[in-house]
């Protein structure tokens, strides 16, 4: 998918994080937990659940419902929102946000972004923020990268 294969383990050679947040009309959502990691195997911790095994993690893919994109990959190369969507599997447009539809308002590091948020780069610690309708909810960022 997109050039990015599910392997038996994590790969190391570009080891990366980014971070999603995304506000559905003013409210908090996450990515699931286990995106990009085939039968994952859920465990409760006192953060919330994380996924540390399954039979295949692809090189993009979440542990916990944190928003942290980790990427993992024997490439070196750029990986976009739009990979990280077509790996979940759901849609991601200008008008669109997996099931939830309406005006898309991306911003990256606090700063609004005015083209198809598909195409938004997931460079070390960047900050990703998609608003699907209203209220905007004003950049949110975060400090502690849990030394990742």
């Amino acid at each position: 998918m997109d050039g990015i294969a599910c392997q038996a383990g994590e790969q190391t050679l570009f080891h990366i994080h980014a971070r999603l947040t995304l506000f559905l009309n003013g409210h908090s959502a996450h990515p699931p937990p286990g995106v990009g990691i085939a039968q994952p195997q859920i465990q409760g911790t006192p953060r919330g659940s994380f996924v540390g095994s399954g039979a295949c993690f692809f090189w993009l893919h979440t542990h916990a419902a944190d928003g942290i994109i980790h990427i993992e990959s024997p490439v070196r190369r750029t990986f976009t929102l739009g990979n990280f969507f077509d790996v979940w599997g759901q849609p991601l447009s200008t008008s669109q946000v997996g099931p939830a539809k309406g005006s898309v308002t991306a911003l990256v590091n606090g700063r609004v972004r005015h083209d198809d948020p598909r195409s938004i780069p997931l460079h070390a610690h960047s900050q990703i923020q998609l608003d699907v309708g209203r209220p905007l909810v004003g950049p949110v960022t975060i400090t502690n990268w849990y030394g990742l």
